[in-house]
Order: C-alpha cells, then structure tokens, then sequence
C-alpha cells in the first residue's frame, strides 16, 4: 500500500464509521488493483509494464439453490472460499447489488478478505423495447453501486426471446445497450456481452445480430456455453479476440454434464489457452462451476475452487 493510500486512510478516521468503511475499501481497492493488475515483463531493464490477466470467481454455484439466487446471505462465505481458492478478485451477481447497504456490507467483506470486486453479471431481456426504462433505471443503480466498489466489469446477457429475434427487436437490444454502454463508461465500468447457449445458436444470430449494430461492443464469452451450442471456443476466440475483454471459464464431461471442479472434465483449456496468448490478450476471466441439478458435492466448494484456480493457472498460463 502507498504512503498516500496510508495518509488517506488515516484522514477518514475523523470521519463517520460508514465513510471511513467506504473510503477504506475503495483505496484498498485500488491499490490492490495497482498490485495485483500489471507485472514486468521478463528481463531485469525491461521498463513496459504488461497487464495481468486476473482470474476471478463467479457465485453462481452458491447462488444456484438460494431464493431468486440472491446471494446476500453467503456472502461472506462466498468470500471467505474464493479468497482461501486463490482467486484474484469476485464477480458479483447484480441482484446481490441492488440492496440499499450492498456496498457497504461487501465492501467490508472486500476488505476482510483482500479480495477486489472485479464487476458484476447482469441480465435483462433487453429485446423488449417496453422494459426498457425499468432496465436502465436498474442498470444505473448496479453500475453506481459497483463504481463504489472498485468494479469495472459488467458482464451483460441480453435475455432469450425463445425464438430467433427480428431485426426489429436486434434493433431494440441494441438501442438499450448503447445507453447502458454510455452510463457505464462514465463510471469506470466496461460492458461485455456475456453469452449463454441463445446468443450463439443458429450461427451466433443473436451475437451477430448486436455485432452489426454496435460493431465496437466488447464481448466476454463463456467458453463452456459455447460449447453446449457446439462451438469451437478456439474458433470463437480466434474469429472475435479482438472483442474479447472478459471470459467465463468452466469444464465439461465427454457426456456432457458439469464436473465438480476444472479440471476434471474433457474441455481443451490447453488449446484455448494457446490461442489466447497467441492473440496477446489481455482482458480478464472467472471460473463459474456449475453443477447439474441434484448433484451432491463430494467435496466442500472452496476445494473445488482451489483445484480450478490450479487448473486454470497450469493449463492457460494464467
């Protein structure tokens, strides 16, 4: 930590204990991100810095049997296993951001658990032009909130119409996305399309479909969903890497179900991860484990996310 995060830190002790709680954890934060973002690249003068590709963790796993899979309520044992996993940061989930003390309960849990909040998954169904006002007045809310937090991710799925969507309504999604794409630029957060299996079916139609109207948008990929739409994730990242900002990773059996941990099923990370240093890419990912439904652990979470994290790091090189 720097001598002016200390002074800062120092400073807001005169202050009230809710912003002395807030300023802490966004200059904790931030000078986590300074340290934990960029390493030097190899030779003892090389002066360039290079960014480091952070691996995070996604709750979905965690969020997958609650109420409206709102996390709120293991919170801090969503923080407590990715900070034991190793992970470098967490994505949220947005409806854990839109309880009105949400920043200050995970900014304490961020601090306690030197664990930077990277961003947050969101989803609306964005096709439909008479839901529009209610998704940007909740959009802005999140992105606000993860602003405060140190956020800077908004990993977005556009929402599944059950049919291939009409240029009217592409023309809708893209519309909001826009607006969503602005407000989130004024505050630090990046937009990335994050796709499920709706996206790209049908010769990735719906992703092709926004490609169109918003050539520049970024994109962060599940690899995995990619999959189950019979995708070639190498292909994908080779086609649209320079899209790519953020991805979702996660592994897949020879049968096609989810496995307990990365690792332990039969997706090339191997090769993905070859084709993301070949492209020199320099965004971001998560590890979201999934698990088919009724399936019991045989091991506790936090295990499953250390071995992944490992896994991760030995196949990818990240």
């Amino acid at each position: 930590m720097t001598q002016q995060t200390v002074r800062s830190i120092h400073k807001s002790s005169t202050t009230s204990r809710r912003d002395f709680l807030r300023s802490t954890v966004v200059a904790v934060a931030a000078a986590g991100s300074a340290g934990s973002l960029t390493f030097l690249l190899p030779g003892a003068q090389a002066a360039e810095k290079k960014k480091k590709v952070v691996i995070a963790g996604h709750p979905w796993v965690y969020a997958a049997p609650l109420p409206e899979f709102d996390i709120t309520p293991v919170l801090e044992q969503i923080f407590s296993d990715m900070s034991y996993a190793g992970l470098d940061a967490i994505e949220l989930m947005h409806n854990a951001l839109e309880h009105p003390e949400a920043v200050e309960r995970i900014g304490a849990l961020s601090h306690k658990y030197s664990l930077p909040v990277i961003g947050t998954s969101y989803g609306a169904d964005m096709w439909d032009a008479s839901k529009h006002d209610a998704i940007l007045e909740q959009a802005q809310t999140i992105i606000t909130r993860l602003q405060q937090l140190g956020g800077r991710t908004l990993g977005t799925s556009v929402g599944d119409a059950r049919q291939m969507k009409t240029p009217e309504q592409l023309d809708a999604q893209a519309e909001i996305l826009r607006k969503i794409i602005a407000f989130g630029n004024e505050h630090g957060v990046v937009l990335n399309l994050h796709n499920h299996t709706y996206e790209v079916r049908d010769d990735e139609h719906d992703l092709s479909g926004t490609l169109a109207r918003i050539p520049d948008v970024k994109l962060g990929p599940d690899l995995n969903w990619l999959v189950r739409a019979d995708i070639d994730p190498v292909d994908f990242i080779r086609r649209h890497g320079d899209h790519m900002v953020y991805m979702h990773l996660r592994d897949q059996k020879p049968d096609g179900t989810w496995p307990e941990a990365m690792g332990e099923g039969a997706t090339d990370y191997v090769a993905a991860g070859k084709e993301l240093h070949r492209i020199n890419y320099s965004g971001d990912a998560a590890i979201e484990l999934a698990h088919e439904m009724n399936f019991k652990l045989t091991r506790p979470l936090r295990e499953s996310l250390k071995m992944s994290r490992e896994y991760v790091r030995r196949t990818m090189g990240y």
